[in-house]
This record gives C-alpha cells, structure tokens and sequence, in this order.
C-alpha cells in the first residue's frame, strides 16, 4: 500500500488511480496522517435492484389519457 501527501494526489491523480486500478490501495495523508485510501471498486456483483418498470401492475392510464382537458386547452387557445 503506496502513502503519498495531498499535493502528490493532486498533482499525480492520474497516475495514483492506474495504480489502483491494478489493484494496490493507496492512502493520502494531511501531515503524515493517513485521512483517505483509494481502493478499486469490485464490480463483480452488480445491484440486484432492478428499477425500471417497478411499477408495473400498480398503475393504468385512463383510455382518454390524450384527450384529457381537451376543452379547457381548446377554450384557452381560442379566447
């Protein structure tokens, strides 16, 4: 595990996220003390979540749906 100060962080982040991406971890530190650590993400399980279409079933739209207010939009553009 690679220790290096904040002005090298920001000055080499490039070079400091290729190393973790190789999969060594690399601490940043304020004064000598260690505040932060890079590690590579693990993507190997991906979010069981799935989001789209999770309301299926729990609403309809009405048959109208573009006809809906038609009068009031019609009265609005002829006034």
């Amino acid at each position: 595990m690679d220790t290096v100060n904040i002005h090298e962080a920001k000055t080499h982040l490039s070079r400091l996220l290729e190393r973790v991406l190789r999969g060594n971890a690399v601490v940043i530190a304020k004064a000598g003390k260690p505040i932060a650590k890079m590690v590579p993400i693990d993507n190997a399980a991906p979010s069981k979540i799935k989001r789209l279409g999770f309301l299926k079933g729990e609403m309809g739209v009405p048959e109208d749906f573009d006809r809906m207010g038609e009068g009031e939009i019609e009265a609005l553009f002829e006034a």
